[in-house]
């Protein structure tokens, strides 16, 4: 299947919010902490408009996304979530790269500690880990660690 990656627009925010919304489902140690209708008003209202959200479309379908933002001069993965019929086909790798793509600067992001996968998924990328949280820093109270990535350390 053909797998191609492009900017995420306002018309994609109930798919992308569907995904978000079925994976964070499966991640029983880290409960939603707002609604369905929160999520799904902030992907509209929120997260599209500010930009920074590219998606994977696989056989016509939205397999996936990533959001990253601009903090302090570093760039942050916020969001990369591949819905479950699509994973292990190399979407989030793809996305990820893209996000990466011509970074001169580090990037940075959070994962819950109990997200064994993801955390795998990041190291392999060349993500290198800087500390571990208790999780009061975010909204689900749930432990978390910061990991970073520098474009002298990737693949």
């Amino acid at each position: 299947m053909t797998l191609s990656i492009r900017a995420a627009q306002a018309a994609d925010a109930e798919t992308l919010a569907a995904i978000y919304l079925a994976c964070r489902r499966e991640m029983s140690y880290a409960p939603l902490a707002h609604d369905d209708a929160a999520v799904r008003a902030w992907f509209a209202g929120a997260l599209l408009p500010a930009g920074g959200v590219w998606l994977a479309e696989r056989g016509g379908e939205i397999a996936g996304f990533a959001a990253c933002s601009e903090q302090d001069g570093l760039l942050w993965l916020d969001q990369l979530y591949v819905g479950a019929r699509h994973q292990g086909a190399g979407i989030g790798a793809a996305l990820l790269q893209r996000v990466l793509a011509g970074r001169a600067r580090a990037c940075r992001l959070h994962v819950f500690q109990a997200n064994a996968g993801a955390r795998r998924f990041y190291e392999a990328h060349g993500f290198t880990l800087l500390s571990l949280g208790d999780g009061r820093d975010n909204e689900e109270r749930c432990p978390d660690a910061l990991y970073q990535w520098r474009p002298d350390t990737k693949e």
